[in-house]
């Protein structure tokens, strides 16, 4: 049976992004992109980042432009994120997140969840067993106590 752990995206910086790399981790996987009203939760995801590194929790945003709301490169992203929000946690190239040519990772999402990005920043918070263990709505700010909560829970 398959887990998070066994998928790999484009790293924005060049090469592989293996989440093998992260196993026994809890991720937050989130697809995000530049020009959208949620934008602004780059800055949330940071924070938490920094706050929960430490604790084995892992924030990989995955660029997409699914819903026509990236910039045109991986190079422009990773300008905007770093210039505008201070982003240092792991990105991925610009990815499908949606609709048959999906991601293959977002395709098993799917089909072992049930759940789908609807919009940017929904986020998907695998635990330690590379599971998913819940999914969040573009509305659930990661600030949130509600998904900090989510979290703490995978860390226990």
């Amino acid at each position: 049976m398959k887990t998070a752990y066994d998928f790999s995206f484009n790293s924005i910086e060049g090469g592989k992004l293996n989440l093998s790399e992260y196993k026994g981790k809890t991720l937050v996987i989130t697809n995000v992109a530049s020009r959208c009203g949620f934008t602004n939760q780059y800055k949330d995801l940071q924070t938490i980042w920094d706050e929960y590194k430490e604790k084995n929790v892992v924030i990989i945003g995955v660029s997409s432009n699914d819903f026509n709301q990236e910039l045109n490169s991986k190079e422009e992203v990773k300008k905007f994120c770093e210039v505008n929000f201070g982003i240092n946690f792991p990105m991925t190239d610009i990815t499908k997140v949606k609709g048959k040519d999906a991601h293959p990772f977002y395709q098993w999402v799917k089909e072992t969840h049930g759940s789908k990005p609807k919009w940017n920043f929904y986020k998907i918070l695998i635990n330690k067993d590379g599971h998913v263990e819940e999914a969040f709505s573009s509305f659930t700010k990661p600030d949130s106590k509600k998904f900090r909560a989510a979290i703490e829970k995978t860390l226990k």
